[in-house]
């Protein structure tokens, strides 16, 4: 196995590629290049300076030797070797599964998005296509190269049969520990206390890298898991704590401002902030409106539109902005919180404090499967009395995008179940359109996409304008209905549309260098819009206070003239004089309206400039922002992770049980309730004599037109009720 002086180094080298230990040794080579070369081309891991780039570039040996040498303790050679294709297999499916997912989300796989993935795979076809790239191929091609040499007849090497002895096995085992042990040495002194702050996943993967961060994700999950079963009562006193001097008293001018409203909560999928009153450049030079009608919302007199507003999503995405909106409480920082917590917890949700507070009746509405994210479960737990999925909808290839029901069919066939809810009511509509990959038929496009080249972001303009159309349709029968002056309608974004790792070919479109493109920008890109519409209010404003998702619950409460100082809620009143405006992002990155921190880069947020040499007063501004963002972080894990709302009641706040609730046959139910109460009845069916608003709901949507309607114009289609 060792080459001699002067030899022939052709044969010598198959000679030691024919080895095992040889052929172990060049497995580990390529995997270790090739986890190299995603590192730095698909992963945006903050990377400063020499030593960090030596860093980045040795962390894959450790992990990669400790694994490989697991296939050296087989001493027959056949078996040896078919471990080794089985280890390189799943370490080569693990990364490239990471490279997709950071394609999308901008981060890491974790355990529990792994384990919860059956709750999550609906639908998910063509955005796992979109996400393909041509250089895909070459992080595969190393496994196939191994393949070829090892069993192919063509190969210029034969492998060596011979037993090996297990000293190999031991002595590769140790390597491996002593070199992770150095890299970890290594990591400590550029980054001390590495592993005790793990709020950002970048760290973690660009200093131990990827196989590490797996096993320490599954690590942490399982603690948690233990923290659950260990925790009391006496861990609610940091939580209450917390709760009582982070409180907001209400504002006076909005405090009671739609008292006894209805709630509608217009869900916008993937809708940034850049997209209000943005309007896009066609080839020929015309510029159009994107989203006129959500325009006109964001700054009626009658809306409290919000700026600089943020979405604080996780890896859950949508289902985590469910949890920000419907608790007050963060996503989980591994996984979805509703697949991870959704069927246990016990919370403190919107539709039981309204149910509990002012008798409201709750449902949700999405065109989707109903286990999607685990939301039939979820759901339950939060109290929710009606869910309306994909049972209730009539679903066919015309209809219906990847993610569900189009907007304008799932508005349009959600009114025969609106119009029966007793009054008041809180509701929330799950739009899908503007989904990526942001796929729409041709029959539904109206609008010029963009010129980037890159179709994500070109046809993103499409399906947003499609959204508008749709959210204007809706608007149109809350009008002719009477609804909508008896309801506050909610609108807001999710989650960011676009992913960092497009961002900059977006930034032209935005007027920005994608050259000077940075973090500061990343951070501005997760702004989506907040609108709570108030027909007649006539005070509303667009304000320029800073705000995230965790805030929305509170300010609902104080303008429906709900006290919240009993209940546990992670966020404040916007509208408050004593909001706190420090926004934390799930990673524990931060904005303010004086900072912005990017990982350990400082920004000035007026200007968007790096603050280069910061002032030890600005480093400890800084650090104050940042230890009060982590704590409110850690504060809503603590209660999640360890379920703690189980030991915390307020008084008045009716509890319940998720076995109660059956979302089967819920349009017979409510007929049955509605008949029960008889002139009691406060529903929009039982208030107009009886009488379906269906009629009422106007739709040019091109799959409602009926072939023998002798030119009835799409706005004439009647839809019957779905029995």
């Amino acid at each position: 196995m060792h080459f001699q002086k002067g030899g022939n180094i052709v044969l010598q080298l198959k000679d030691f590629l024919s080895e095992r230990i040889g052929f172990f040794i060049f497995a580990v080579i390529l995997f270790w290049l090739k986890t190299y070369l995603v590192y730095q081309v698909e992963f945006e891991l903050g990377v400063e300076g020499f030593f960090q780039e030596f860093i980045l570039f040795i962390n894959p040996i450790a992990t990669t030797v400790f694994l490989f040498s697991i296939t050296l303790y087989f001493t027959k050679s056949k078996k040896a070797y078919g471990a080794l294709f089985v280890v390189y297999f799943l370490t080569s499916l693990l990364i490239y599964s990471n490279v997709l997912y950071y394609r999308e989300f901008s981060d890491f796989l974790t355990a529990s998005t792994i384990i919860g993935a059956g709750n999550v795979s609906n639908g998910i076809g063509a955005s796992a296509l979109a996400l393909l790239r041509p250089q895909d191929i070459l992080y595969w091609l190393d496994f196939f190269i191994l393949l070829f040499m090892a069993y192919s007849k063509r190969s210029p090497i034969q492998m060596n049969p011979r037993p090996m002895l297990n000293q190999y096995a031991v002595a590769a085992t140790t390597l491996g520990v002593i070199l992770f042990s150095v890299n970890l040495v290594l990591a400590e002194i550029n980054r001390p206390q590495l592993l005790a702050r793990t709020f950002d996943r970048n760290y973690i993967v660009k200093y131990l890298g990827v196989n590490f961060f797996t096993a320490f994700d599954g690590y942490q999950t399982a603690q948690n898991n233990q923290m659950k079963a260990s925790a009391d009562e006496s861990d609610m006193e940091n939580v209450l704590s917390y709760v009582e001097d982070h409180y907001a008293e209400p504002n006076s001018d909005y405090y009671g401002v739609a008292e006894g409203k209805n709630v509608i909560y217009l869900q916008l999928e993937s809708f940034q902030q850049f997209l209000i009153d943005y309007q896009l450049e066609d080839e020929n030079g015309e510029l159009h409106e994107v989203t006129p009608f959500i325009n006109s919302l964001f700054n009626n007199q009658d809306s409290y539109s919000f700026e600089n507003f943020y979405n604080q999503v996780g890896q859950g995405k949508t289902a985590d902005s469910e949890m920000l909106v419907e608790s007050s409480l963060f996503g989980s920082p591994q996984g979805g919180a509703f697949s991870k917590y959704g069927t246990s917890n016990t919370f403190q949700s919107a539709s039981q404090i309204l149910r509990s507070e002012a008798g409201y009746t709750s449902a949700m509405f999405h065109g989707n499967t109903g286990s999607f994210w685990n939301r039939d479960n979820t759901y339950k737990s939060f109290g929710i009395d009606y869910f309306f999925d994909d049972e209730s909808y009539t679903f066919s290839e015309e209809n219906t995008l990847e993610y569900g029901m189009k907007d304008k069919i799932f508005f349009q066939e959600s009114v025969q179940y609106l119009e029966q809810l007793p009054q008041p009511f809180y509701s929330k509509f799950i739009t899908v359109s503007n989904h990526f990959p942001y796929p729409l038929d041709e029959a539904n496009v109206d609008f010029p996409t963009g010129k980037t080249g890159d179709d994500t972001i070109d046809n993103y303009f499409v399906t947003a304008r499609y959204l508008d159309q749709a959210v204007e349709e809706f608007f149109n029968y809350l009008k002719d209905s009477g609804l909508y002056k008896d309801s506050i309608i909610v609108l807001y974004g999710d989650h960011y549309g676009i992913s960092n790792a497009r961002n900059e070919s977006l930034a032209p479109l935005l007027g920005e260098n994608p050259e000077e493109w940075n973090g500061y920008n990343n951070a501005t890109m997760q702004e989506v819009p907040a609108i709570f519409h108030v027909p007649d209010a006539g005070n509303g404003q667009v304000f320029d206070t800073f705000g995230g998702q965790v805030d929305m619950l509170p300010t609902l409460l104080h303008l429906l003239g709900i006290e919240t100082k009993d209940y546990v809620l992670m966020g404040t009143d916007l509208l408050s004089e004593e909001h706190d405006e420090t926004v934390a992002f799930r990673n524990g990155d931060i904005i303010s309206p004086k900072y912005t921190v990017d990982g350990s880069v400082i920004y000035d947020t007026k200007t968007g400039e790096q603050i280069l040499e910061p002032s030890q007063e600005v480093l400890d501004e800084v650090e104050q922002l940042k230890t009060a963002a982590n704590f409110q972080l850690s504060t809503s894990d603590s209660i999640l992770q360890s379920d703690l709302l189980r030991f915390y009641t307020p008084e008045g706040l009716l509890q319940d049980d998720p076995a109660d609730y059956d979302y089967q046959n819920q349009l017979e139910k409510l007929r049955q309730v509605n008949e029960q109460l008889g002139e009691e009845s406060t529903s929009l069916y039982s208030r107009n004599d009886q009488q379906s608003t269906i009629p009422l709901y106007k739709t040019n949507a091109p799959e409602l037109v009926d072939e023998t309607s002798d030119g009835l114009s799409n706005s004439q289609i009647i839809v019957e009720p779905i029995e």
